[in-house]
């Protein structure tokens, strides 16, 4: 159970408590004090009603309690104080207690333009989305150490230039949109990749948040465009604990409600003239879904997001397309010209591609790199499977 909050809302207990204290390193102290009260206390005297807002009322006591003891900051505590003589005791908390949803306010300090893109990111990441620091790191592709210096740079950045917890005016809204928008992409793709479909609801949720706080915004709609077509293939991606890729999947299974949804967001992106790389992207996830798949649209969409992105990534999907349409030859031509080696997905469509070719042998060097940076799982025992069926 305490894990299925933690999962759920740990974004919503940081987010009240960094709008509580104005400073997130001791907003995450305080909520990881109150989840380790929570660990000991619930199994011994059950769940409370109200579980977050138990969390959020216990992480702001211990807050208050830090500051008192470390007597630095006794205007502060006199202010909390005040604050508190109106907040429910503890013991008191029921279901009925509620305190406002202050995420957005969060995404938007932690994508504030004084913060560098990737910091942001990241930032995002670890206080709204709850992912760990080594998760970060591997949807960065840098080393645990350097994501770490950075994420904790990003917070002292906040602290002292004096950021304001606050969703910005409109005006000031389209330049705090493209960070905010690559926060929620990539806390999807940690959830899809990852299988923690918790993270990719976390996503569509937020999605949904900019969606209604930006309704004009093309990009906001194609983003969750995007996210709803991909998750409504959720029910499909796996059979038992094995991955199942696209064209074996089932589609009896697929939500159909999310693909229409998806598509009905497609078309509102583009009613507003949306030109950006979520729009593409969602085309492409579309047509994925049609059969037959069209892969001569699929590459030209791919060309123009690489003219968006010049993204490497982005050049090995277009290189999938390209082996579809002129054969594995053309496709690992293009493969070979990239510099991705320490891109799992890279390694493992290289593999795919020598394993056509025929290339026996150079395809188990490129499923045995692709192993290496792979978590255990359904993807990597799909690997697993590539690679013995060579021998």
């Amino acid at each position: 159970m305490l894990e299925e909050v933690f999962r759920e809302d740990w974004g919503r207990v940081l987010a009240s408590l960094v709008g509580f204290l104005g400073d997130i390193e001791p907003a995450e102290d305080a909520a990881q004090e109150a989840f380790a009260i929570a660990a000991e206390r619930w199994p011994r005297d059950g769940v409370p009603p109200n579980p977050t807002g138990w969390l959020i009322t216990t992480a702001r006591n211990r807050a208050v309690d830090r500051i008192r003891r470390e007597r630095t900051l006794a205007a502060k505590t006199e202010q909390l104080q005040h604050e508190l003589r109106s907040e429910p005791e503890e013991d008191a908390m029921d279901e009925t207690t509620t305190f406002p949803d202050e995420r957005l306010e969060l995404i938007f300090t932690c994508c504030h333009p004084a913060l560098a893109l990737d910091a942001q990111v990241g930032l995002t990441l670890r206080t709204l989305g709850g992912l760990s620091t080594e998760e970060i790191a591997r949807a960065f592709l840098v080393p645990f150490e350097t994501m770490s210096k950075r994420l904790t740079r990003a917070k002292h950045k906040i602290r002292d230039a004096g950021i304001p917890f606050a969703v910005p005016p409109d005006h000031l809204l389209p330049e705090r949109l493209d960070a905010a928008l690559a926060v929620v992409y990539l806390i999807f793709n940690e959830g899809w990749g990852g299988g923690r479909v918790d993270l990719s609801a976390e996503a569509l949720r937020l999605g949904r948040s900019l969606v209604e706080l930006m309704p004009d915004e093309a990009e906001a709609h194609a983003l969750l465009a995007l996210m709803l077509i991909n998750h409504a293939r959720t029910a499909a991606r796996f059979q038992g604990s094995e991955l199942v890729l696209l064209d074996d999947q089932d589609r009896s299974l697929w939500d159909q409600d999310r693909i229409e949804e998806g598509r009905e967001l497609l078309g509102r992106a583009l009613a507003l003239h949306g030109r950006g790389s979520y729009l593409v992207q969602a085309a492409i996830a579309d047509l994925h879904l049609q059969e037959p798949r069209d892969w001569e649209e699929i590459a030209l969409l791919y060309e123009r997001l690489e003219q968006i992105t010049s993204s490497p990534v982005v050049t090995m999907n277009r290189a999938i397309a390209i082996a579809e349409l002129q054969g594995p030859e053309a496709g690992l031509a293009l493969l070979d010209g990239l510099e991705l080696p320490d891109y799992r997905y890279y390694h493992s469509t290289r593999a795919d591609l020598l394993r056509r070719l025929g290339r026996t042998d150079d395809a188990r060097a490129a499923y045995d790199r692709a192993l290496e940076l792979t978590q255990p799982g359904p993807e990597r025992r799909f690997l697993e499977g590539r690679l013995a069926d060579l021998s």
